[in-house]
């Protein structure tokens, strides 16, 4: 891929805009390390919704993305829009989303959970192969906003560890709150770490209801009202995962462009937090979540002991790429 400029105080490095979904393949730094792996089953053709520009983003400082809550920066275009999934991997509706997702030859950013990453390490590996990009969304989907200090570290570290010990190799720095609860520490805590906070734009209330048109008429609605942004849809839910194909019908039909989300930077780890996952990985079991953008239950406090003191270091290797991104 090609930069083309930077944009919002060097926050995103707009580098591509190919078409893929008419099968040309662009190349980057990025791709250029990729190795071989299994590859997306995308067949381009006139129907496909593909991806119209891929965004790079520099995690420095942690920037904050989605209109919701925040107004920092806005790189998306009118009819331009972002899918993102939170709160797998499913073992049966990750799988079912991403085939919906090569069959249109599109991209997505999934936000994981560290306990679901560690139980479903196949249906994470399989996001990454098909070259999705992987962030992260704590361990248990904890509410940040009723957690102390060293509960909002641990959430967060231990979700980042757990998920990429799962996946073999570093996630993307990229990082979205449970129920969009952004208490004021764990925002400087994801800045001081150089981890990005993506919010939304559009919600699909897709917890809210088991009917895929019900769902996509949410979507539908609020792009309508906002002519573009970043989608949220969950992997665990039955309406995303029976009607996503409809759904990315129903933008290539009504003229939306998928953007895609890629990382400048790997997320780093920290050793103690690593030790710990890698210490209890028997142990982690599935815990139930209820996304939302409003939790209407306090949730059990997160009791977690402080970690030393320990430096962030990258993890896996230099192939890591190989592990995280795909190739069309």
């Amino acid at each position: 891929m090609m930069r083309v400029g930077q944009v919002t105080r060097g926050a995103i490095a707009v580098i591509a805009i190919g078409a893929i979904a008419g099968g040309i393949l662009v190349a980057s730094p990025i791709a250029a390390q990729q190795g071989a792996g299994p590859q997306s089953k995308c067949q381009p053709g006139p129907n496909a919704l593909g991806v119209s520009r891929t965004i790079e983003i520099d995690a420095t400082g942690g920037p904050r993305f989605g209109r919701v809550q925040y107004r920092d920066h806005d790189f998306l275009q009118d009819g331009e829009v972002v899918l993102t999934f939170d709160d797998g991997p499913h073992p049966s509706f990750t799988p079912m989303i991403l085939d919906a997702l090569d069959e249109h030859c599109t991209k997505a950013t999934f936000f994981v959970l560290g306990q679901r990453a560690l139980s479903f390490p196949q249906q994470l590996r399989d996001v990454g192969r098909r070259g999705h990009t992987i962030g992260t969304h704590t361990w248990s989907h904890a509410n940040l906003g009723r957690n102390s200090a060293a509960q909002i570290e641990s959430q967060i570290e231990l979700g980042v560890s757990a998920a990429q010990l799962a996946l073999g190799g570093p996630t993307a720095p990229f990082f979205r709150f449970p129920y969009l609860s952004d208490p004021g520490s764990a925002q400087a805590y994801l800045k001081s770490r150089d981890i990005v906070n993506i919010s939304i734009d559009v919600d699909s209330h897709d917890f809210r209801t088991k009917s895929p048109s019900r769902m996509i008429s949410n979507v539908l609605r609020g792009l309508e009202e906002k002519r573009k942004g970043i989608i949220l849809f969950h992997d665990i839910q039955p309406s995303t995962a029976h009607g996503i194909r409809q759904m990315l019908a129903e933008l290539k039909a009504r003229g939306f462009r998928v953007v895609h989300l890629r990382p400048k930077q790997s997320q780093s780890t920290i050793a103690a937090y690593d030790q710990r996952i890698e210490r209890d990985r028997g142990a982690p079991r599935v815990a139930a979540v209820r996304p939302s953008s409003a939790p209407t239950a306090r949730p059990e406090p997160q009791h977690v002991a402080a970690p030393p003191t320990a430096q962030a270091q990258p993890r896996g290797g230099a192939n890591w790429l190989e592990n995280v991104f795909g190739r069309w």
